[in-house]
């Protein structure tokens, strides 16, 4: 069960407030009542369906006010089950998570930056399936081909340089793994968006490209760095990474290499930098594959409750009104025989 508007909930605050007052209000009639004479004798000319008419009258109200915040916050509960079926593309998205990805030559680094990028990809995909690979010396399915973005997200944030132990940037291995994550369906537009710095690159990427591309499957890369590099900082240190000389480490973006496997692709290259150029760019191009129904996976939406709610408020309602009408009547056969 959970509350559509759960802020509604905090007026359940001013519940035992009222019931306070209420009981203090009673406190104060009762001592009001023994300064006149003996509690017992007044009894006798206090008529006590008066008292009782009160006391029914506070509880039918306490208890609509409390059924009314209720309805307000909209409880939901009940799984209700559907099928949504959309007009979109699929899309491999690779990520390079080779050390040299945490650069600082890009804010925050590159890998950080390939992830936000990656999460406002998906975030505007809500009509396409999307898939997530992480390469550096080999490649590997982080999340398969699916439409659940949230486990998409969730998987992305997990994504660091310490999942692979072998180093380099076997981008070809990362496009031919791209290639078997599509489903069987020929009619959907298909993608395979690359995203690298390019740096130690182990070759045959143009001709995996090349291959992707005769079973028309587009191959993009978004390029991530700067020509004049950046250094990579080592974990828990304020030191960065040494060649065997003893000199920083400076990591540049591989531009050419990455243009090349973008047009044995078929695709497009784009130079990802501080600001949000290359999202526009991706997006405009994925819009112009060709588009196909997509069958989502059956998710679950919560049924509103509060209906029941509004009934039960209703009935207490009326009951207040018929115990009313029941007391006056009762009172005016009493005051007529007297």
């Amino acid at each position: 069960m959970r509350f559509a508007n759960p802020e509604y909930l905090y007026l359940l605050i001013i519940l035992p407030v009222i019931l306070l007052l209420f009981l203090f209000s009673n406190y104060r009639r009762r001592k009001r009542i023994e300064r006149y004479g003996d509690p017992q004798l007044l009894k006798a000319f206090i008529p006590a369906w008066a008292s009782l008419s009160s006391k029914i009258s506070f509880w039918f109200s306490f208890v609509a006010l409390t059924l009314i915040i209720f309805i307000l916050a909209r409880p939901q509960f009940g799984a209700k089950k559907e099928s949504v079926t959309t007009r979109g593309v699929e899309v491999v998205v690779a990520l390079d998570i080779s050390n040299s990805m945490l650069a600082d030559d890009i804010t925050p680094n590159r890998l950080e930056k390939a992830k936000r990028l990656i999460s406002r990809i998906i975030n505007k995909s809500d009509k396409n399936k999307v898939a997530l690979i992480v390469f550096a010396g080999d490649a590997f399915v982080q999340l398969p081909i699916t439409d659940d973005f949230i486990s998409a997200k969730m998987f992305l944030e997990s994504i660091t340089p310490s999942l692979i132990d072998r180093q380099g940037t076997d981008v070809a291995s990362a496009i031919d793994l791209a290639v078997k994550s599509f489903t069987p369906n020929e009619k959907v537009g298909k993608a395979v968006i690359i995203i690298t710095d390019g740096e130690n690159h182990e070759g045959g990427a143009e001709e995996a490209a090349q291959r992707a591309a005769e079973k028309g499957i587009n191959v993009f890369v978004l390029g991530i760095g700067t020509e004049k590099g950046g250094r990579i900082p080592l974990n828990g240190k304020n030191e960065y990474m040494r060649d065997g000389d003893g000199y920083i480490v400076v990591t540049k973006l591989n531009e050419e290499m990455a243009n090349n496997i973008a047009k044995a692709g078929k695709g497009t290259y784009v130079r990802v930098d501080n600001t949000n150029n290359a999202q526009t760019i991706i997006e405009n191009e994925l819009d112009k594959l060709q588009k196909d129904d997509i069958k989502t996976e059956v998710y679950t939406k919560y049924k509103e409750q509060f209906g029941v709610l509004a009934v039960m408020l209703l009935m207490v309602l009326v009951l207040d009104i018929i115990v009313k009408v029941v007391f006056d009547a009762v009172n005016k056969e009493k005051n007529s025989k007297s």
